[in-house]
């Protein structure tokens, strides 16, 4: 896996020898992409009363990250420093480039500079950078995700209650309405009597932030960019 906190290298592989049955089964999947919103399979922390400074903090991360990620505008600079597409062959609203050297050092330490994963957006034959994921670890308190970035701005997410299909079912035969991010499985029971694998939550704590946006209100958006 070239993100950090699951183990999803049956899929991935299945994905690389497969890009038909992998687009069939993300189409299946109809995976959260497009409107991020609390659900059984996310949970979102509540917006904050602001503080004072909240603000300013908040500014300051998207000045810091906007200059240190713009030679990333060349998706292929990116990938020379180490980043990696998540599911590459997988048709997706929005490709995270992931580093893991960085979200390793964020489990420890924030640094506005260094994300975790660069978003992209599919165009042409390249990619257009549009934005960052910040990550925190799973065990991170309120207090610690507000020192990071602000809770009164930014809402974090974490993904939860993941059924993984049983281990070897190809993911043509793989019934995508239950199993997954999407699926209507959703409790570790129901999952063990579907013979699954439960995962109470899959990655860390995730922030999105599209520094280039010229809408304030877009900058930390809950709306993930649209394809065109």
């Amino acid at each position: 896996s070239s993100m950090p906190g699951m183990d999803m290298s049956d899929m991935q592989r299945d994905s690389d020898q497969n890009p038909e049955a992998a687009k069939a089964a993300n189409d299946a999947m109809d995976m959260p992409g497009m409107e991020m919103a609390a659900n059984p399979h996310m949970f979102m922390t509540d917006l904050a009363p602001k503080q004072p400074g909240d603000d300013r903090r908040a500014q300051e991360i998207v000045d810091i990250l906007g200059k240190s990620i713009a030679k990333y505008k060349d998706y292929k600079v990116a990938l020379g420093d180490g980043y990696h597409i998540f599911l590459p062959n997988v048709k997706q609203p929005i490709y995270h480039f992931t580093n893991n050297r960085n979200a390793v050092a964020a489990e420890f330490i924030f640094n506005p500079g260094r994300p975790t994963s660069l978003l992209y957006k599919k165009s042409g034959d390249g990619y257009e950078l549009v934005g960052a994921m910040f990550t925190a670890p799973k065990t991170a308190t309120h207090q610690q995700l507000d020192d990071r970035v602000p809770l009164s701005v930014a809402r974090w997410h974490e993904h939860v209650n993941f059924c993984l299909p049983p281990r070897g079912t190809p993911l043509l035969q793989t019934d995508w309405k239950k199993f997954g991010l999407a699926g209507s499985i959703a409790s570790e029971d129901a999952c063990s009597a579907a013979n699954g694998r439960f995962i109470k939550q899959v990655f860390g704590w995730m922030v999105h932030v599209y520094p280039y946006e010229q809408d304030p209100n877009k900058v930390w958006a809950l709306l993930l960019m649209r394809p065109d």
